[in-house]
């Protein structure tokens, strides 16, 4: 225990956190003050060790399988929200540092997302079964970062206004063709095709291409969309738009410039691209070990040094840059307490391990938008300098017209 304790007492500063170690002896923490106090148990001598190397992961690993537990009415998010709160003096840790240099030395070999590893990478979580997310997401199944306009706005309310949001942005006109890349269970496309586009969506995740295509259907809109099961890389056209949402988390640090050179050859002259993805307000850095291992294989969230640093090597004009400071804190916020209110459901789906870990996951990103770096953006982008109006009033205007009003 004396690493273990050596690592907790440099770095609980805020809150306090009470450990029971395997013999029964209880170690305390942090001052208490500012913060949650939270009591774990640990069930095996192993973790005192790999919780010191890599706490994150060996954290979420040893809930996964029982061998951390939250005591005296603890949780697994009041347990991450101490983390959270704590998370500067912990990168001060020397051995820390060092670990955390190592991992950014490998990032670009955690990343190495060939267009076949890509697909199983994907595959890996969108083809979990759909009734999963039908456990924590809206009607629509809209799995990205809504836009609340109050913060005690609903699920559906707020993903409805981001989908409305997103359209107003593509400015559309009768029968454009517009191409989407990573299409998720359909409802921009749906969308998309209701305000009268004919569009084309990319998916690599056969599951959701499925459902998406019930979704279609049962909107009476088939005859305007239609779904490519096919990587970007693999994929050649030219449209009056490109919209993607949530799909350049997945592309990985060494691939920016093949996903915008992408966006840019199958953009018309005259086209523009709207971008919104999960981005970080500090320098470049990693994924964390647990996102990596059990969520988003071969997943990045770039700095937007590294975005600008593409498109201007790729000779892309970025129009318009909006910042979703709050909004995904919000909605995961939601799919959390959705998720916790299912958990039975999702236990029958799956098991009791699954549901930990999934536990963990969303309280780990919650919590990285609400005191981490993250944030989501929104991106303009075209090749030619007047290809988007020069006033971002239409925005507004669109949003007007598409809500009904005046």
């Amino acid at each position: 225990m004396k690493l273990l304790s050596s690592l907790l007492r440099s770095f609980i500063k805020r809150g306090r956190m009470r450990v029971i170690d395997v013999d029964g002896g209880v170690h305390e923490f942090g001052s208490g003050e500012d913060g949650p106090t939270v009591t774990i148990r640990l069930h095996d001598k192993k973790l005192y060790r790999s919780l010191f190397l890599n706490p994150e992961l060996a954290a979420g690993e040893a809930y996964m399988d029982g061998t951390l537990t939250m005591e005296e009415g603890s949780t697994c998010f009041d347990f991450m929200f101490l983390f959270s709160i704590n998370r500067a003096p912990l990168g001060a840790h020397p051995v820390q540092g060092l670990l955390r240099k190592g991992w950014k030395a490998l990032r670009r070999h955690h990343q190495k997302n060939s267009v076949e590893r890509a697909k199983k990478q994907a595959r890996h979580h969108y083809d979990l079964s759909t009734e999963l997310y039908r456990l924590f997401l809206d009607d629509g199944l809209n799995y990205s970062c809504a836009y609340y306009t109050d913060p005690d706005e609903s699920l559906e309310a707020a993903q409805d206004a981001k989908l409305t949001h997103l359209v107003a942005k593509l400015d559309l006109e009768e029968d454009m063709e517009v191409l989407e890349i990573g299409g998720g269970w359909g409802s921009l496309a749906i969308r998309m095709a209701q305000a009268g586009a004919r569009v084309t969506s990319l998916n690599v995740s056969p599951e959701q291409v499925k459902i998406a295509e019930e979704r279609v259907r049962a909107a009476g809109v088939e005859d305007r969309v239609s779904f490519v099961l096919k990587d970007y890389r693999e994929f050649e056209g030219r449209f009056d738009r490109v919209i993607s949402v949530g799909m350049m988390e997945h592309v990985g640090i060494g691939h920016l410039d093949d996903y915008f050179g992408k966006v840019r050859d199958c953009l018309t002259d005259q086209g523009f691209a709207v971008i919104h993805s999960i981005g970080r307000m500090t320098p470049p850095g990693t994924t964390g070990p647990f996102i990596r291992k059990y969520i988003f294989p071969g997943g990045y969230v770039p700095a937007l040094s590294e975005v600008f640093a593409s498109t201007e090597r790729l000779g892309l004009w970025v129009c318009d840059t909006e910042i979703l400071r709050l909004h995904y804190y919000y909605t995961i916020r939601d799919w959390r307490l959705r998720f916790e209110g299912q958990r039975q459901a999702a236990a029958e789906l799956y098991d009791e391990a699954f549901c930990r870990m999934w536990e963990f996951y969303l309280c780990a990103v919650e919590l990285g938008f609400l005191h981490g770096s993250n944030m989501v953006f929104q991106l303009l982008l075209s090749k030619e300098r007047d290809a988007v109006p020069i006033i971002r009033d239409f925005i507004v205007d669109n949003e007007r017209k598409l809500n009904g009003q005046k």
